[in-house]
């Protein structure tokens, strides 16, 4: 008996001493989780602060819009500042125009280009495209703008008479470049955490890569290809340096690809560096509220897109 007393003793003992010296490692790792998820809180309240001030910011400077009867006059289609008339109707038509061009043309487009990385991923030619996809998100906006000017600018306006090259094709054609990046990396995401959940089920099927690819992979990631088009909508429609330098900046409804148009973002940039009195300049901030609503509604249909996602997961574990 006293042997064994002494055995367990020592058994607890040994159990003592094990979690004595796992106690401290364990504490720094839990004050570390913790000191993350204050930093974390700390850094979302700011954010939301911050977008919170920027809304308060816009409304406050809107605010001699509203109260003084000017309203009609901002939400109207005529821009002549001389003679008093300060319409933005024609730029927030531009805005939507451009940027419904671009993703009209950078969307299958980085469809394509998506589905030859998922197919080639393993090849040298899959990881190339895929490289030179990741530098375009470093190259800046203005580098794109500054190319077009000097080789796509001079090509509008030799193949088509009567235009100065600086048109809403222009800038839909490179503002497309510029959210294709954007799109094809949301998309390649979207593609490879499908695969890695079908992968084993499609390949018990003896489905080749691209029947994998249409049949399944495709139809599965549909909300992240939406998802990925709305952020690419909501990018080209924050731009401001491409359709700065290429749209023509008229303030007019464009007609014809050919045509000159403004954007709400150019208008902003335009006025502001201009003008800081007139109603003109109060017209900036209508603008930017406009844009601020477009930004606002741009993200609630992502998170509807989530929390569609997320409710539909679980009937698809129990299928």
């Amino acid at each position: 008996m006293v042997r064994r007393k002494k055995a367990g003793g020592t058994t607890s003992g040994i159990k003592h001493g094990l979690d004595h010296q796992m106690a401290p490692p364990l504490a720094r790792a839990l004050r570390r989780e913790l000191w993350i998820k204050n930093l974390l809180a700390i850094a979302a309240t700011i954010a939301s602060l911050s977008v919170l001030v920027i809304f308060c910011f816009l409304v406050y400077f809107s605010a001699p819009l509203f109260g003084g009867g000017q309203l009609p006059h901002i939400l109207s289609w005529q821009w002549r500042p001389f003679q008093g008339q300060f319409g933005i109707l024609p730029m927030v038509v531009g805005s939507v125009c451009l940027s419904f061009s671009a993703l009209a043309l950078a969307f299958p487009l980085g469809l394509g280009l998506s589905g030859f990385v998922y197919l080639k991923s393993h090849q040298p030619i899959g990881r190339l495209v895929f490289s030179v996809v990741q530098f375009m998100t470093s190259i800046p906006t203005v580098v794109y703008g500054f190319v077009a000017v000097f080789l796509l600018i001079p090509f509008l306006r030799e193949s088509f008479s009567g235009t100065t090259g600086y048109s809403w094709l222009a800038a839909g054609l490179i503002l497309s470049l510029l959210i294709l990046p954007t799109i094809v990396l949301l998309m390649h995401s979207q593609l490879s955490q499908v695969d890695a959940n079908v992968r084993l089920a499609t390949a018990s099927l003896g489905l080749t890569p691209v029947q994998e690819l249409l049949w399944v992979i495709l139809p599965l990631s549909f909300r992240g290809m939406l998802a990925a088009g709305i952020l690419g909508f909501g990018r080209a429609l924050g731009d401001t340096l491409i359709a700065l330098m290429l749209s023509g900046n008229a303030p007019q409804v464009p007609h014809s690809p050919l045509d000159a148009i403004r954007t709400l973002t150019a208008h902003i940039a335009l006025v502001i560096a201009t003008d800081s009195q007139s109603m003109a300049y109060y017209s900036i901030f209508a603008s930017g509220l406009i844009i601020f609503s477009l930004t606002v509604a741009i993200n609630l249909a992502l998170r509807w897109l989530k929390s569609q996602s997320l409710s539909h997961e679980p009937d698809s574990h129990e299928k």
